[in-house]
């Protein structure tokens, strides 16, 4: 696979909280590391998206009196799954994964911040309300190609990609590197699937590590 100076490599919330001691632990998070630490230099752009929610986010269980994670509740006029306290600013949850080479990172792009809206593109909050810049950014420095990888398969993975498919930029899955939430069984199935008959090209980290 050729990678060309247009491509860029999108890192999703690979964020303590994500992995298995965290707040919000996604099965074999970690085991994604090493396969973005690989496919870093292959790149000559790496963005990162990062959860970044206030300690009252209307998406927290705990914020809801008598309600629990994984419920599902209507947060202003959307459905929202609720979910345990997870990534909130400047706590160790909310960090990179220490293990992830941060030094090559690009650039990166916080998400979540408005309390009212939970955001799991890193392009915009679940109602394409505010936009979190990610897009323009990427424009501006003429990428038009970009391969998504790391957590959650079935939630801010497949939301990133799926936006950058209506952004008009070429999208790629990188399956292989990535993990879900599989709140329901087949979940992870079903956004693969999705992604895919929705034009996101589903490929192996293989095919750029031995390109």
């Amino acid at each position: 696979m050729n990678l060309t100076p247009h491509s860029a490599l999108l890192l999703i919330d690979l964020q303590n909280d994500f992995c298995p001691l965290g707040a919000l632990p996604v099965e074999e998070g970690n085991l994604v590391i090493p396969i973005a630490n690989a496919l870093i230099p292959h790149f000559d752009t790496i963005v990162a998206t990062q959860d970044w929610h206030p300690a009252n986010h209307g998406s927290f269980a705990a914020n809801h009196p008598w309600r629990k994670p994984g419920q599902v509740i209507d947060l202003h006029g959307l459905p929202q799954v609720l979910w345990p306290i997870h990534c909130v600013q400047d706590s160790f949850g909310a960090e990179f994964v220490q293990e992830l080479d941060q030094e090559k990172i690009t650039k990166v792009f916080t998400k979540g911040t408005d309390p009212t809206i939970d955001s799991y593109s890193g392009f915009f909050d679940n109602g394409h309300r505010k936009a979190t810049g990610m897009g323009d950014w990427l424009k501006e420095q003429g990428i038009d190609t970009v391969y998504v990888m790391g957590l959650a398969t079935d939630y801010c993975v497949k939301f990133t990609a799926l936006d950058a498919l209506e952004l008009g930029f070429t999208t790629y899955l990188i399956e292989d590197a990535s993990r879900g939430v599989n709140l329901s069984t087949g979940d992870v199935d079903n956004a693969v699937a999705e992604m895919s008959e929705k034009g996101v090209k589903v490929i192996h980290s293989t095919q750029i590590l031995k390109a």
